[in-house]
């Protein structure tokens, strides 16, 4: 099977993936070999920390091998997608690709002979997701009933974040005031509004007010922020989300805590003092991107 978002997967296969994803954190000695012998390729056409980390750290802790490709230095750049993946998927157990654009993924799964795994691309974000649900459950101890606002950009991570949380009784809101039309996915969102747990609003002090978990993300897109031929975009974007930072005065009547997917841009989507906060449990999510990796690895590789 391949991870593309979670359209193809059930809310119980959800549920299993995050609980699996608990269970590796705490019983790593378990799962020493259960990817043995057992190779991941890697490609990167955009930039990386933790997707990159925790995959190839995730397949070293279970016996298996991770290829780090960057796509500028491969054929992917001057030959067809198509057939660079028949190839590829010929050599190794599983694809993990962090991609500009979700069509060159779909193409790169309907060549794949072995699972394809979305490391990112302009739409969705499935594992950085289930590290967030994997989280919350962590910390909450259940998940359903559960209230999450985001505050930010509607992006991928939006999508994935809107997608996951409906789809395991996470109530979601979501105040964003810039829509990326390059994320745009009408049909995700109409499933999402059916099942009631999805909320939007411009209203953020009334929505964070009994928020259990209080999520940001960059208001940029990290390919573009240090961009000269951004630098118009980025200026208008702060001006337009600054009123949305999450800082001291916004969370000085919550207790929520305080989520972000990194990578931080200090004194932008989140003020520094609040990333150091007690209630702030960011590094932790990042963390948790490794147990979600072994999560993934092990549920699409059978």
């Amino acid at each position: 099977m391949h991870l593309l978002n979670f359209k193809n997967l059930s809310s119980q296969e959800l549920l299993e993936l995050i609980d699996k994803a608990i269970e590796v954190k705490y019983n790593p000695e378990k799962y020493r070999k259960a990817l043995d012998g057992m190779s991941l390729a890697m490609i990167f056409q955009k930039t990386s920390t933790r997707t990159r980390v925790s995959f190839e750290v995730a397949m070293t802790q279970m016996g298996g091998h991770a290829i780090y490709i960057d796509w500028r230095t491969t054929n992917f750049t001057i030959a067809d997608i198509y057939d660079e993946t028949q190839y590829l998927s010929r050599n190794v157990d599983c694809i993990m690709a962090r991609l500009l654009r979700h069509a060159d993924l779909q193409v790169m799964a309907k060549a794949s002979k072995v699972p394809v795994i979305n490391g990112c691309d302009e739409k969705y974000h499935p594992s950085q997701v289930i590290a967030d649900l994997m989280t919350i459950k962590e910390k909450m101890g259940r998940l359903k009933g559960v209230k999450l606002v985001y505050i930010g950009v509607h992006n991928n991570v939006c999508n994935s974040l809107i997608e996951g949380c409906t789809k395991v009784g996470v109530k979601i809101t979501t105040v964003t005031p810039i829509f990326n039309e390059h994320s745009r996915d009408d049909e995700l969102l109409e499933e999402a509004r059916k099942t009631g747990l999805w909320t939007t609003t411009l209203d953020v002090r009334e929505a964070v007010k009994d928020a259990d978990f209080v999520y940001t993300d960059t208001w940029v897109d990290m390919e573009f922020f240090l961009d000269p031929k951004y630098a118009e975009e980025k200026e208008r974007r702060i001006k337009l989300m600054m009123p949305y930072q999450v800082n001291r005065d916004l969370l000085k009547d919550s207790n929520a805590y305080i989520m972000h997917d990194m990578p931080i841009h200090r004194g932008y989507e989140i003020s520094a003092d609040m990333i150091e906060d007690p209630r702030s449990i960011i590094y932790e999510q990042s963390e948790n991107r490794l147990y979600s990796a072994k999560a993934i690895l092990m549920k699409v590789l059978g």
